[in-house]
């Protein structure tokens, strides 16, 4: 299920969830030597990166990556890589390590065994999970108009990461499946905008995953997906 917190303005949301993200990680830390949290690409988390890079938390024992990525050189534009090595692998997060989704230049079977061994044991089951939205309502790159949907929100799926390629988006891409991404121990969907109230509150009144894939986290019934949302 969710929990809706609405904030008067952007900065009040990213304080908060910077504040709590943090008090997350930091427990890990000291409860058992590391932490994990996975993070989710565009312009909306830029200034949640920014309050959290400045956390006073061990960094060098925290692990960042992506819920999902673009295959694309990293100087590009559309890397969300780039984005959290400019935005959150700064000041004090400067310490933290990055699990490098996008690997070599083609994204083989063979490339892809190996990361899906590699997080398995690296990340999961993640202490952080951010979400983001798009307006057709998936969420990492799990895409209702893509070939891999079935798959990509099988709950049985024993993929961690897998290739999808989206009919309505530009780019391959490497996502994390909604199977591993669902043994997150805590889960948040960051969103701004009254577009994306508009289609959170679309979401939130129907229950077909396959139409709108974020309906897969705020439906689950034994989830409870924390939505920060500001205008």
């Amino acid at each position: 299920m969710y929990n809706l917190t609405e904030f008067p303005a952007r900065t009040d949301l990213d304080k908060e969830l910077a504040k709590t993200v943090s008090n997350i990680l930091d427990k890990a830390i000291k409860e058992k030597g590391k932490a994990s949290i996975a993070v989710s690409g565009g312009s909306t988390p830029k200034g949640f990166f920014s309050v959290l890079s400045q956390s006073d938390i061990d960094w060098s024992k925290v692990t960042i990556t992506l819920a999902d990525e673009r295959w694309v050189p990293m100087d590009s534009d559309a890397s969300n890589t780039r984005l959290v090595h400019e935005n959150l692998l700064q000041n004090k997060a400067e310490k933290a390590k990055f699990f490098h989704l996008k690997q070599g230049d083609e994204l083989t079977d063979e490339t892809l065994i190996d990361l899906n061994v590699a997080a398995s044991k690296t990340l999961l089951p993640l202490d952080v999970l951010i979400l983001g939205m798009g307006e057709d309502g998936h969420t990492a790159s799990l895409f209702p108009c893509s070939d891999e949907i079935k798959d990509g929100l099988d709950e049985k799926n024993d993929a961690v990461l897998m290739m999808v390629q989206p009919k309505t988006a530009p780019n391959q891409r490497i996502s994390f499946t909604f199977s591993s991404l669902v043994t997150s121990k805590n889960i948040f969907l960051h969103s701004c905008g009254e577009g994306k109230k508009t289609v959170l509150t679309q979401a939130l009144n129907g229950d077909d995953p396959f139409e709108m894939p974020i309906r897969a986290f705020l439906q689950h019934p034994s989830l409870n997906t924390q939505i920060f949302w500001a205008p």
